[in-house]
């Protein structure tokens, strides 16, 4: 028998994690200035310029190593990965002897590049000084906020954008999935600046936009402005908080899913509202994508914290109706009293992805654009130090790519993968999650698009 009532054991757990939080911020904290000092480059670096070309001493998994059927380590070896017209071409053994172009990596370790899936790159204060957010009490009061500040912001947003995209590449991700305001202050020409700071960027990082009615889809009256976003090339219809926001769940999904439909485009909308609002939009959003089968696999729930509020058969219940209609789940990997069933939607086979939805802006100023960050953190809720759990809590950051199977087998990389990588110091997939390993170096479709190598 558990000596903690529900309620005692929820504020058990809570003050555990606001300690976990204090450890994983000031580890992280330790992390960045350690990294700091470990990306110095060689003197003689540079960035990769060819098309095709060598990196030699790559760090690659091979296997997990295990004593008495636990997995206690993992073996790897180096190699000399070729890269051509964007794709892996060849991984083969060191020391290989080929006239191409050749760089090394040092013995550095290659792992997928990351993916932030659930960023606002359209409203940021990074680039600027140090600016810490005003007090607030709930989300309306934030969007009062916002909307002082927004007319600031936006003649600067594309730049600061970029920037951004900057950060993202040097913490080891190649590609976004950013929310872009739609609202009635910046009206298209946050879209418009997002769109040009991402056509810049075209050979270097791919991102996504959704059309995101920050100030409330009903509550700002925006439904015109939403479908002209659309029409604009936003590739996703976003919503926000239908009771808690816009007042009316039903007649808000409706029209989100009304724009989305006619379309023919996918959703992700911020659902930050519990139980009972958050629980009976989810499930309402389940029926509708049960009476219209063309949205099946097309929505995407940002937060979703309300699935933190279920338990037992209820939660489990919950979790096969996602997976039946193939929702999948964003993330923050928030640290709170609201404990996210994240292990058990990714073990039932429910996407679940990461993003850091902001690094410094009006909302909070905790963001560093790291998803091997989001990895530890997950790892410390969820997962557990050893290095199995460790090595899968990864694939959060990468959408599930991840160097070695279940079982150990090699998977990645293979010829004609993409090469979209990262290099860290670290000598394993577990202990870049555990130490958040310094990025060395960041490759798009075999672009280099950050860091600095030593030509060979």
């Amino acid at each position: 028998m558990s000596l903690l009532s529900p309620g005692n054991r929820r504020d058990f757990l809570s003050a555990g994690m606001k300690l976990t939080a204090a450890g994983t911020l000031l580890s992280a904290g330790m992390s960045r200035s350690v990294q700091a000092a470990a990306t110095c480059q060689p003197a003689n670096a540079s960035r990769v310029d060819a098309t095709h070309y060598l990196l030699r001493n790559v760090r690659l998994e091979e296997a997990f190593i295990r004593k008495q059927d636990v997995i206690t380590a993992t073996r790897t070896g180096l190699y000399d990965v070729e890269v051509n017209a964007g794709n892996i071409a060849v991984v083969h053994p060191a020391g290989v002897r080929l006239n191409l172009p050749a760089w090394d990596a040092a013995g550095y370790l290659l792992l997928p590049a990351t993916r932030d899936m659930h960023i606002h790159l359209d409203k940021t204060f990074y680039g600027e000084g140090w600016r810490a957010p005003l007090p607030r009490h709930s989300v309306i009061d934030m969007i009062h906020q916002e909307e002082q500040i927004l007319p600031e912001l936006v003649p600067t947003s594309e730049i600061r954008a970029e920037k951004l995209i900057g950060l993202l590449q040097s913490k080891g991700s190649s590609s976004a999935r950013s929310h872009c305001n739609i609202d009635p202050v910046s009206k298209l020409q946050g879209l418009e600046h997002l769109q040009q700071a991402i056509a810049n960027h075209r050979d270097d990082f791919h991102a996504e936009i959704v059309a995101f009615p920050q100030h409330g889809l009903l509550r700002s009256n925006i439904e015109g402005m939403m479908r002209e976003a659309m029409k604009m090339g936003a590739n996703y219809v976003g919503g926000l908080d239908p009771t808690n926001v816009d007042g009316a769940m039903e007649k808000s999904l409706d029209t989100m899913f009304s724009i989305a439909l006619d379309f023919a485009a996918p959703i992700d909308i911020h659902l930050h509202e519990t139980e009972p609002h958050g629980v009976a939009a989810i499930r309402y959003m389940l029926k509708t994508v049960r009476d219209n089968p063309q949205l099946k696999g097309k929505v995407t729930i940002s937060h979703a914290f309300a699935l933190g509020t279920l338990q037992g058969n209820e939660l489990a219940a919950m979790i096969e109706e996602l997976k039946e209609q193939q929702f999948n789940i964003a993330t923050t990997v928030p640290i709170g009293r609201v404990i996210m069933p994240l292990p058990q939607l990714r073990a039932a086979g429910v996407p679940v992805w990461s993003g850091t939805d902001t690094i410094a802006d009006h909302w909070q100023p905790f963001g560093s654009g790291s998803m091997l960050e989001k990895a530890n953190v997950y790892s410390q809720l969820y997962r557990g130090p050893d290095e199995y759990s460790l090595s899968r809590a990864l694939g959060i950051a990468t959408n599930e790519v991840l160097p070695l199977n279940s079982h150990g087998e090699q998977q990645w990389p293979k010829a004609q993968d993409h090469a979209t990588m990262m290099l860290v110091k670290a000598s394993c997939s577990a202990e870049a999650v555990a130490h958040i390993a310094p990025v060395m170096a960041t490759f798009y479709n075999g672009k280099q698009t950050f860091g600095g190598l030593a030509k060979m």
